[in-house]
C-alpha cells in the first residue's frame, strides 16, 4: 500500500480543496436510500482527513472512520472535533480492520481502495467488510478506472500550485498491470523565505469491473450496481471514476470475530 507520510500533511490544500464533501455524503445517502437502506451507524473506510466522515455524522449518523496514516488521522481529529455522538477513528491498515460491533454500512471514496496493488490485499478487506458489515447492508465504494489510469494520468507530469506551496507530480504508468506509480515533490515556504522540500510515493491500480465483481462475489458481497461517479447513470468508456454498491451477503446467524 501507499504511504502518505508528507502528502498526508498537504492532501486536503492540493487534491481535496475542490471536493464538496457535503454534495458527496448528501449523494452517498441517496444511494444508499435507492436500494431501501437507511443506515444509522456507518464505517468511512480510509476517512483520510475526515472531511466526509464529519459531513456523514452532521447528516444524523454515528460514524466510525479508519485509515493507515497517523498523518491523516490527525488531521481528522480536528476535523470532527466537538461532534456529538463522537466520532470513533482508528488508525488501522484496511486488510486487519476490526471494529467493535458491525455497522449497518461502509464507503470508501477519493480512489482509497486503488492504493491496493494487489488483488490478494483487496481480497482481504473485503473479508474483512463481509465480517463488520451486517447482514443485508452496502459497502459503496469508487475507484479510478483503467480509462483514468491510461489516458488521463499514464506517464503525465503536473504542477500543483498554492500560497506558499508548490507540488511536482510525475507518474509512471505500468501498462501490464495498469499502476500508476506517483513521485510527488513539495517545495512549501518557510518564515524565513526559503524552501523546504519534502517526497512521497503513491501506487494506484486500476482494475477492470470484471474483476471487482469476481473480487466481490468471492468475499459474499452482491454487486448491485455500477455509477458515473456522481451520478446514477451507468458509466461510459471514457469514465474515470467508477462508484459501485454491493451488499453484504452473509447470514445473520454467521459469527463476527
Amino acid at each position: 500500500m501507499s504511504g502518505y507520510q508528507a502528502l498526508g500533511g498537504y492532501y486536503d490544500r492540493l487534491m481535496g480543496s475542490d471536493v464538496d464533501y457535503a454534495a458527496r455524503a448528501s449523494y452517498l445517502l441517496r444511494l444508499f436510500a435507492r436500494f431501501g437502506q437507511q443506515p444509522k451507524t456507518l464505517l468511512d473506510l480510509a476517512c483520510g482527513s475526515g472531511k466526509l466522515t464529519r459531513e456523514l455524522a452532521l447528516c444524523g449518523l454515528d460514524m466510525t472512520g479508519t485509515d493507515g496514516s497517523a498523518e491523516m488521522l490527525m488531521q481528522a481529529q480536528e476535523t470532527v472535533a466537538g461532534l456529538s455522538p463522537e466520532v470513533l477513528l482508528l488508525q488501522q491498515d484496511m486488510r486487519e480492520l476490526d471494529l467493535n460491533d458491525t455497522v449497518d454500512g461502509a464507503v470508501c471514496t477519493q480512489d482509497g481502495l486503488n492504493h491496493l496493488c494487489k488483488t490478494a490485499d483487496i481480497a482481504a478487506v473485503l473479508a474483512r467488510l463481509r465480517l463488520f458489515i451486517a447482514p443485508g447492508g452496502l459497502f459503496i465504494f469508487d475507484v479510478n478506472t483503467p480509462y483514468k489510469h491510461r489516458e488521463l494520468l499514464g506517464d503525465r507530469d503536473f504542477v500543483l500550485e498554492e500560497p506558499g506551496l508548490l507540488c511536482l507530480w510525475r507518474n509512471h504508468l505500468d501498462a501490464a498491470t495498469c499502476t500508476v506509480t506517483m513521485e510527488l515533490d513539495f517545495l512549501e515556504e518557510r518564515p524565513d523565505g526559503l524552501y523546504e522540500r519534502t517526497g512521497d510515493l503513491v501506487r494506484e491500480r486500476a482494475y477492470s469491473l470484471r474483476t471487482w465483481e469476481k473480487l466481490l462475489a468471492a468475499a459474499g458481497f452482491a454487486l448491485l450496481a455500477v455509477y458515473a461517479d456522481g451520478t446514477e447513470e451507468a458509466p461510459a468508456a471514457d469514465t474515470d471514476r467508477w462508484v459501485l454498491v454491493a451488499k453484504n451477503t452473509r447470514a445473520a446467524e454467521e459469527y463476527v470475530g
